[in-house]
């Protein structure tokens, strides 16, 4: 998912002082300053896929994006798929694509972030928009002003790039993060109104075919989540805006209502604690919803070093928020992140790196990948004056 964003609250800020919960314990390391370690991943987009059936600022893309080199040949009959892979193999073969670009092999919808980060998912949208059912460019923020709310990122819209999606099968739903103060924005039934009217209005205006909304985690840093009144309200708040979403209809649409896709936070146990978003939760704010953005990934971080999605951590988080054989399992797009990290294993730090500079890093290192059981992730470790990187491969 999109990287998640630092704490900016105003001291004008009415709401309450945001508390940290506690993210996994960091890791301390004897290496070297110099050493890195690489964790490897798919290059372009961030995808969210659906598990089962589901009933900041962008360059301006070319007019027709440069097409990569394709193959008759799939990923597994190229011999592509396995533990034991190398920098060479990487290298020569990252640059091509099956030649079906048409044919979807996965039933279910999936759900493509366009990142700020990685411009390039901007124009690998449009080169596999059959493939994507829904695309999320990552354009809004809606922000208190005082005692007013605004929507910003509107300079972003590209009706070019919009349309010439919305012509295949690609449903346009962007990114709208809710970074208003709680303080005036759950309390005040008039703010409540307005955020919706705000975000209503952006979607009918700009022709979209609904939004995805992340707030739940700017909620657990200001301490809305510990609070039972407040909790009560925010989910209200995204029961209101599903239920308006899907009770506005577009002239210049022939879909029956817009989508609302709620973004929510992996659980990190398997003990909820009162800011996890929990099956009660789910259950409660199903019948507004469409989908929910599940962020499994993000599990390491610059302070503790190490995979970015395990994959027993992954079941572990299903399993916890879908307890019932019954549950709303369609309705859960499973966060698969597209981006690696660059670690600084002895000191700390770091930052995401794109499938560019990871290439970068192979062939400037030409580093040997190694394959962590625990995880299931590969990884390499390389010398440098900077940084390290981990991400994930094909297997």
């Amino acid at each position: 998912m999109p990287p998640r964003r630092r704490d900016r609250r105003n001291r004008r800020d009415p709401s309450p002082t945001p508390s940290h919960p506690s993210g996994p314990r960091d890791s301390s390391s004897s290496s070297s300053p110099r050493l890195r370690v690489a964790f490897i991943a798919p290059l372009l987009l961030l995808l969210i896929l659906a598990t089962l059936h589901f009933t900041g600022h962008l360059s301006r893309s070319p007019p027709h994006p440069e097409a990569p080199q394709t193959t008759p040949l799939s990923i597994y009959e190229r011999g592509l798929v396995k533990l034991e892979i190398s920098s060479r193999e990487i290298l020569a073969e990252h640059g091509r694509v099956s030649e079906n670009r048409s044919r979807r092999h996965f039933p279910n919808p999936v759900l493509a972030y366009v990142t700020p980060w990685n411009s390039k998912g901007y124009d690998m949208a449009k080169l596999f928009s059959t493939k994507l059912t829904h695309v999320s460019p990552v354009w809004y923020d809606l922000k208190s002003d005082g005692d007013k709310l605004v929507l910003e990122g509107q300079h972003n819209y590209d009706a070019g790039w919009v349309s010439e999606l919305q012509g295949g099968v690609s449903l346009v739903v962007p990114r709208v993060v809710l970074e208003a103060f709680p303080g005036v924005l759950l309390l005040k039934k008039k703010s409540r109104n307005k955020a919706i009217d705000l975000i209503v209005s952006e979607c009918r205006d700009k022709g979209y075919d609904g939004v995805v909304l992340e707030s739940w985690s700017r909620w657990a840093a200001y301490g809305v989540l510990d609070d039972p009144e407040l909790r009560h309200l925010a989910l209200q708040f995204v029961k209101k805006l599903g239920d308006t979403l899907h009770s506005t209809r577009l002239k210049s649409s022939t879909r029956n209502h817009l989508e609302f896709i709620y973004v929510i936070p992996a659980p990190r146990m398997q003990g909820l604690n009162k800011q996890d978003f929990g099956p009660e939760d789910l259950v409660q704010l199903a019948d507004s919803v469409d989908g929910f953005s599940l962020m499994t990934y993000d599990f390491s971080g610059p302070q503790n070093p190490g995979p970015s999605a395990p994959l027993k951590w992954i079941r572990q988080s299903l399993t916890t928020l879908l307890p019932a054989k019954d549950s709303a399992s369609h309705m859960i797009f499973l966060g698969i992140n597209f981006y690696g990290n660059d670690f600084v294993l002895s000191k700390g730090g770091g930052s995401a790196i794109t499938g560019r500079d990871f290439i970068h890093l192979l062939e400037k290192y030409k580093p040997s990948l190694q394959w962590d059981e625990k995880s299931s992730e590969h990884f390499f470790i390389y010398s440098d004056e900077v940084d390290h990187t981990f991400l994930e491969t094909l297997r």
